[in-house]
C-alpha cells in the first residue's frame, strides 16, 4: 500500500517519526513535506496537495500531521472526495475506515506522542471499509453535498 504523509512545523518530528515507522513496515511511503522544521510554514502547503494525491489514487490513503490535527482535517476536508479526521484513539481510526470509508488521517503533532501514533496508524492502515448498505447509503448523503456545493 502506498501511503501519502505530510505535515507543517507543528507535525514535522512526528511526520519524520512516522515516515520511518512505516518504511519500516514495508509501506512505500511518498511524502509531501515539510522537508524542514520551519515555524513560518502552513499546514495547507503540504496537506492540500496530498490530499489531491489522495483523490487521484496517486496513493492510496493519507496522514496529515499539523500541531494540533485540527487544521490539517479542516483543510484536506475542502478537497472532494477526501475524507479526513482527527483521529486520537484506536477504535476510531479503524472504525472510521470500516464506517465511513476515511481515507486520511490527521493526527496532533504538539498532542500525540510517537508510539500512540504508531498505534493510530497500524490501525488506520490495517482497516478496510465494510461496504454495508447502511453505510453506502450514508456515504452517499454525504457525496450528494459534496457535489452540490
Amino acid at each position: 500500500m502506498k501511503i501519502g504523509i505530510a505535515a507543517d512545523h507543528g507535525g514535522y518530528e512526528l511526520k519524520e517519526s512516522l515516515h520511518t515507522f512505516l518504511t519500516s513496515k514495508g509501506y512505500e511511503v511518498q511524502d509531501f513535506g515539510a522537508f524542514e522544521l520551519d515555524s513560518a510554514d502552513d499546514y495547507p502547503d503540504f496537506v492540500i496537495p496530498l490530499s489531491k494525491a489522495i483523490v487521484s489514487g496517486e496513493v492510496e490513503r493519507g496522514i496529515a500531521v499539523c500541531g494540533s490535527g485540527v487544521g490539517a482535517s479542516v483543510a484536506a476536508n475542502k478537497i472532494k472526495g477526501v475524507r479526513a479526521a482527527l483521529i486520537n484513539d484506536h477504535f476510531s481510526a479503524h472504525q472510521g475506515v470500516e464506517d465511513d470509508n476515511l481515507n486520511m488521517l490527521c493526527l496532533g503533532g504538539r498532542v500525540t506522542g510517537a508510539m500512540a501514533a504508531q498505534e493510530l496508524v497500524t490501525a488506520f492502515l490495517g482497516a478496510e471499509f465494510t461496504g454495508e448498505e447502511r453505510h453506502m447509503r450514508r456515504l452517499g448523503k454525504v457525496k450528494d453535498v459534496e457535489d452540490q456545493n
